[in-house]
Formats: C-alpha cells, structure tokens, sequence
C-alpha cells in the first residue's frame, strides 16, 4: 500500500512541477527573423526592449511565479530620433491554455508604422503554463 500511494505521490508531484512556462515570439522586419524567449517575472518594468533591425523595438513580458502566468504583454515600439514611441501594445488574460506543449498565443500580428509605413511581423506562442 506505500508503495502505491508513494507512486501515486510521484506522479501527481511530477504532474505539477513542470519546466517555468515559455513565451516565445518570432518578430520579423525586414525579412529577418528575431526569436525573442521570454519566462515569468514577478517585476515587468526591469524587463528590457529588444532591438528589431534598427527601426523597431519588441518587448515580450510574462508576469507570473513558477508556473502560473498572471498575464502577458507584448509591447512594439518605433525607434525614433527623440525616443522610442509606442506603436503596439497586446495584453493576454488567464485563463490560459495549459501543458508542456506549445500554442499559439497571439495569431500572426502586422504592424506598420514610420514615414513610409515599414511592416513589423510577429507571433507568439506559450508553453508550460499551468492554473
């Protein structure tokens, strides 16, 4: 009987303590492609732009602790020569998905933005996230 409920324990504990949850976006300018990882942070405002081909700026956030994601948001910006000036921002609410598997979280984005509107692609997906 311990044995069983020793191997019962095993599995639900390993059920439950997953790898931390995975955002992961490809953003493309340009026809190059930026893959951008992200995982939980329980502070956003550290959580640093990344530079896409010199006219664009991506941000992918994941709020959360462990496993359980608070919610996500993706921010783009346009570089200009005062500062960067925020063209997008997307917001992902829980309930979200759940398992080891990836899915897509955001659908494919098209954004245009600067003088002769240059286009900026991006898709996300989420993986690990749990309740």
């Amino acid at each position: 009987m311990r044995t069983h409920l020793a191997l019962m324990a095993a599995l639900v504990f390993g059920a439950t303590a997953w790898a931390t949850p995975l955002l992961r976006c490809e953003v493309t300018y340009a026809g190059s492609a930026h893959l951008l990882e992200a995982t939980p942070v329980t502070d956003p405002y550290p959580v640093v732009s990344r530079d896409i081909g010199g006219r664009f700026w991506f941000k992918p956030v994941m709020v959360g602790q462990g496993s359980r994601v608070d919610y996500v948001k993706l921010y783009a910006y346009l570089d200009t020569r005062q500062q960067p000036l925020l063209i997008h921002e997307a917001i992902y609410l829980p309930p979200f998905q759940t398992g080891e598997t990836a899915y897509p979280l955001t659908g494919t984005h098209h954004l245009y933005a600067g003088p002769v509107e240059r286009e900026l692609i991006y898709s996300c997906t989420l993986q690990g996230a749990q309740p």
